[in-house]
């Protein structure tokens, strides 16, 4: 018999909104169905992969049905890593406090922003965003799932240490990257990261930012877009794209290294909310070429996002 578990979500949270917040929802193994507004994907559970599918049936919580029996050591993981996901965990007086610092958020109530629900799956899909164009990441992370996860899920880091640099790049078509996720894996297993440590808020920015230029493939984008999926949001991950909508719609001008550092000066101003507000900027740009993010599909308006398509 298939299980249902039912969430409880903080004041103003709105499904739909804050699950299509960030780009790793249309990356697998998430998938999002804009006609019955229902996110899916295969979580890995203690007892093994489990298919969830969620919905808000009514204001203030979630449901959440799954394809099997969980047991509750399942049920408490499962609960867990969608509390991550979603951040869920962040409080209604974090998301006014950032509306204050930027009121233009305040009337539509976006303040939240989707991730994984590992902080493993978050690091990689972060390395496979870096340096290549967005249709090439969403397949890559269909490849890394369907070849190396187990029951459709993303792969743990247990099953790519145990990769092979050559089923990385021939099949799962990763290319540079094989060897630095094969590695990264193995500092997951070996218990070199604590993401307690990198999370607590007593642990400085600074030190974080630090600490992970030292992990393998990581430099200073990686870097800053893993702090945000921490919830540490005072550095910009800022690359081409940022460059892009520096000229287009903050109307700077200069060389790359000119506009990036005057895109992080006008978000200075938000401190440690600061990329909030660059990311709802951004992605309100995104929106104004391709509708709001809950009605796009995976395998079709989200194979558009190719930087000549949003000049």
């Amino acid at each position: 018999m298939a299980s249902r578990l039912t969430i409880k979500t903080p004041r103003g949270y709105r499904f739909a909104r804050d699950v299509c917040s960030y780009g790793f929802f249309l990356l697998a193994p998430n998938h999002w169905d804009p006609r019955t507004r229902t996110f899916s994907r295969v979580l890995d559970l203690p007892g093994g992969p489990a298919a969830v599918a969620m919905t808000e049936p009514a204001r203030g919580e979630l449901q959440a049905r799954f394809t099997r029996t969980l047991s509750p050591g399942d049920r408490a993981a499962a609960v867990r890593q969608i509390t991550r996901m979603l951040r869920l965990d962040e409080t209604a007086d974090t998301i006014r406090e950032f509306h204050r610092l930027d009121p233009r958020w305040k009337r539509s109530g976006r303040g939240r922003l989707m991730r994984s629900p590992t902080f493993f799956e978050d690091v990689i899909k972060t390395v496979t965003s870096c340096n290549i164009t967005w249709p090439s990441t969403i397949a890559m992370n269909r490849r890394l799932c369907e070849v190396v996860g187990r029951g459709g899920a993303f792969p743990t880091a247990r099953l790519l240490a145990r990769a092979r640099r050559t089923t990385l790049r021939a099949r799962c078509r990763v290319g540079y990257r094989d060897a630095r996720i094969i590695e990264l894996a193995r500092k997951f297993v070996a218990g070199e990261v604590d993401e307690a440590w990198l999370a607590d808020p007593a642990t400085p920015d600074d030190t974080v930012w630090k600490a992970l230029l030292e992990w393998p493939g990581i430099g200073p984008y990686a870097a800053a877009n893993i702090m945000q999926l921490l919830g540490r949001y005072s550095r910009l991950p800022l690359d081409t794209e940022s460059i892009r909508h520096g000229k287009t719609v903050l109307g700077l001008r200069g060389s790359n290294r000119q506009i990036m550092r005057a895109v992080h000066a006008h978000f200075a101003p938000l401190g440690h909310h600061a990329f909030r507000g660059y990311w709802f900027e951004l992605w309100e740009f995104y929106e104004a070429r391709r509708g709001k993010s809950w009605t796009w599909e995976r395998d079709v308006t989200a194979a558009t996002f190719t930087a000549s398509q949003l000049k």
